[in-house]
């Protein structure tokens, strides 16, 4: 279990371990979550991580009237100790806030690393099909060729922002301002990476392109069909039969190599907002009821056959968010596949953080006494349309 450090506690380890022993066993705690960073003062850390430390944050308080000489103090301490504990804390609090549990995208896509800022060509092998063969005894096997195909990705694109941690923040001991601002800056981040995501799997962005040739991600005739109308995810009696429709269109869906048909198990339904509680009821249904009235002579009454039955509908998990909206512009429009078989986030690197060196012109410009860059870089791809189908009323 975590557990916070008072300022005592920080001094005894510093003079027990020196400085940067300190910040060593420190950082060791935070990222094992031994210690809980995000309750620290920023004011203890910056007076027992530096050599006289209550001295300096003295010299640097608002309330001290009169000059000094701001290079000389600067160069008098290492700044190192306390600028790395900082960098920890907020790279905690920004991967926290990244992956924010309602957040979609992580459902969505897989990722794949890449070296390739503006796009790669990734090399496949098609499918052998069924072209097996009897082989008689003695008799050798017969060859078979292989199909070759590549997808050709989008370019990478980089993203990012610079969290500071200023003088004011410093003295005044407002460690949750700097948290707050970082929490907020990678939320938003994570944010812009869930619209690009939801944009490639509602179609909205299209950048699908096998073998040199570029294709819409979901099509209603062409190379594959995917995508229909008419299907609407309603409150009728045979609410579930909108997934048998979707079930029935993958059977159609072939490969492209061998013409034999795809096969998949459906584990994502993606609905905006307003067919949440619908889709939630056909998935958790534990019985369907089928009433057929059977036409009786004139003048008697047509009795009821009720016929029950387990729920035919395969399990998958019903992803929604205003999102979902917000990208697709629809309220009828839903999602139904293995969404992390046809889509990956490709990505040069991950959310990351990089702390600016010490002596930087915003020390005395500003009064930023340290840094952090936050960055990520990549791109959603589409990889294989054929998991995915798209339906509407």
């Amino acid at each position: 279990m975590s557990k916070c450090v008072s300022l005592r506690e920080l001094k005894q380890m510093a003079a027990a371990e020196g400085i940067h022993g300190a910040r060593d066993k420190l950082l060791e705690g935070i990222r094992a979550d031994h210690f809980r960073g995000a309750d620290w003062s920023v004011r203890d850390l910056f007076e027992s991580l530096h050599e006289d430390g209550a001295e300096l944050l003295r010299s640097i308080s608002y309330r001290r009237s009169g000059g000094r000489p701001l290079r000389e103090a600067a160069d008098a301490v290492d700044t190192s100790a306390f600028s790395s504990i900082i960098g920890q804390i907020v790279f905690n609090k920004i991967k926290e806030a990244y992956q924010d549990p309602e957040l979609l995208w992580p459902q969505l896509c897989d990722t794949m690393t890449t070296e390739f800022l503006d796009g790669e060509r990734i090399p496949g092998v098609g499918r052998l099909g069924t072209k097996l063969e009897e082989v008689d005894e003695g008799m050798p096997y017969p060859l078979v060729g292989l199909n070759e195909e590549y997808i050709d990705t989008a370019p990478t694109r980089k993203r990012g922002c610079v969290v500071p941690l200023t003088r004011e923040i410093i003295v005044a001991d407002r460690t949750g301002i700097l948290l707050k601002t970082a929490g907020e800056e990678a939320y938003w981040m994570g944010l812009d990476k869930e619209q690009r995501v939801l944009a490639a799997v509602c179609g909205v962005v299209n950048n699908y392109k096998r073998n040199g040739t570029a294709t819409n991600t979901y099509l209603t005739s062409g190379s594959y069909v995917n995508s229909t109308t008419g299907n609407a995810l309603d409150a009728s009696a045979n609410e579930w039969r909108a997934l048998e429709k979707l079930d029935l269109l993958f059977d159609g869906i072939t490969d492209p190599n061998t013409g034999v048909p795809i096969i998949v198990k459906p584990d994502v339904l993606l609905v905006p907002s307003a067919l949440k509680k619908t889709a939630l009821r056909i998935m958790n249904a534990t019985q369907v009821e089928h009433v057929n009235n059977v036409t009786q002579a004139q003048g008697t009454a047509a009795p009821s056959i009720r016929t029950f039955s387990p729920n035919p509908v395969v399990s998958a998990k019903v992803l929604s968010s205003p999102m979902v909206k917000f990208i697709s512009g629809s309220t009828t429009k839903y999602w139904y596949g293995a969404p992390k078989k046809a889509f990956l986030y490709i990505e040069v690197w991950g959310i990351e953080t990089t702390q600016a060196p010490a002596g930087h012109p915003d020390e005395f410009n500003r009064d930023i006494w340290a840094q952090y860059k936050v960055s990520e870089r990549g791109v959603t791809q589409v990889y294989e349309p054929r998991f995915m189908t798209q339906s509407d009323q």
